[in-house]
């Protein structure tokens, strides 16, 4: 298997579909309630214009501010409003051919935000959501392609100026160009937050601590390969016990966790999409035993290996 970075590795092996579903323009007082959301979304919220405040339970509001994408990559329910408490004017809603258009009679501060999901299959589902933060903010550096830093930070500018471009009108095609401008959007997000000095824990925390990476880079171009914990350790050049604690303390999870989760995701790919036998797949992902493997998607999935293709089968 030829060598590649890991966020494309991850989105090869975990395909996500975005799309668009409100362009909101309030003026305060507002207040959006948004959720409950299904397992396999992951809402995103993008800041336009004016400024906006998250809640979600047991922590303190965070203020977004223009440029700002926010992602739910675990589907919380959450609150966005303006910075009063006073009642929020009623919004109404204009449905448009690619999205729908939320305004209010609202004198106060002007709020443009774009919103809307990422999508994944429920046999992705939780490779992303067990190791991505709860919640994450980027800046799209005020949306000015042409200020921002070279870099991440400038591509993910140009592309949310190009969405806000495609929202302000009917355009033709204009559904497909913002579900696929949202799709890359996906993955700018996580290379940008990735590269911050303060990359948020799990996945986005590995990849941004360069000792650490080669692990990662490893255990996503070959899960089939038996890793040893001392053997990632030495792709990394620490002690055994150094790489557990800053793994563990990185990544929420052990190494040995991650792997098995990319191994499941890989065979429930095989079994949706492959007509191998159970033995070829477990052979594929570096299992040995076919009954070892039958019990570990089992545990992980819910379902043994033959009653998940079934299932796909019949949906299909």
């Amino acid at each position: 298997m030829e060598e590649t970075d890991w966020l494309s590795r991850l989105l090869q092996m975990v395909p996500v579909s975005g799309q668009i579903d409100y362009r909101c323009f309030l003026g305060a007082p507002w207040r959006l309630d948004n959720g409950p959301f299904e397992t396999t979304e992951i809402p995103y919220h993008i800041v336009l214009g004016g400024a906006a405040y998250l809640e979600v339970p047991g922590a303190a509001p965070i203020k977004l501010v223009p440029g700002d994408i926010l992602l739910m990559p675990h589907g919380d329910s959450h609150i966005l409003r303006d910075e009063s408490d006073d009642k929020p004017s009623p919004g109404r809603e204009t449905v448009r051919a690619a999205f729908t258009v939320v305004e209010n009679d609202g004198a106060g501060e002007r709020l443009d935000m774009l919103c809307g999901r990422f999508v994944l299959s429920s046999a992705h589902e939780k490779l992303v959501r067990a190791h991505l933060p709860s919640r994450l903010v980027v800046n799209a550096a005020e949306h000015s392609a042409g200020t921002a830093k070279p870099g991440t930070g400038q591509h993910l500018a140009g592309l949310v100026a190009l969405m806000r471009m495609e929202s302000a009108e009917e355009n033709l095609g204009g559904l497909a160009m913002l579900n696929a401008l949202s799709t890359a959007m996906f993955a700018l997000v996580l290379r940008l937050a990735s590269e911050s000095m303060e990359a948020p824990d799990g996945l986005l925390a590995l990849a941004g601590n360069p000792r650490l990476a080669p692990a990662l880079a490893a255990l996503f171009n070959r899960p089939s390969h038996p890793w040893t914990l001392p053997e990632l350790a030495t792709l990394c050049n620490m002690s055994r016990a150094t790489f557990i604690r800053q793994f563990q303390q990185r990544l929420g999870r052990s190494a040995t966790d991650l792997l098995t989760d990319i191994r499941m995701t890989v065979a429930a790919n095989e079994l949706r999409n492959s007509s191998a036998s159970t033995g070829t797949i477990a052979d594929t992902i570096g299992y040995q035993s076919e009954a070892a493997f039958q019990r570990a998607f089992k545990l992980h999935v819910g379902l043994t290996p033959a009653q998940y293709r079934r299932q796909h089968e019949s949906a299909a």
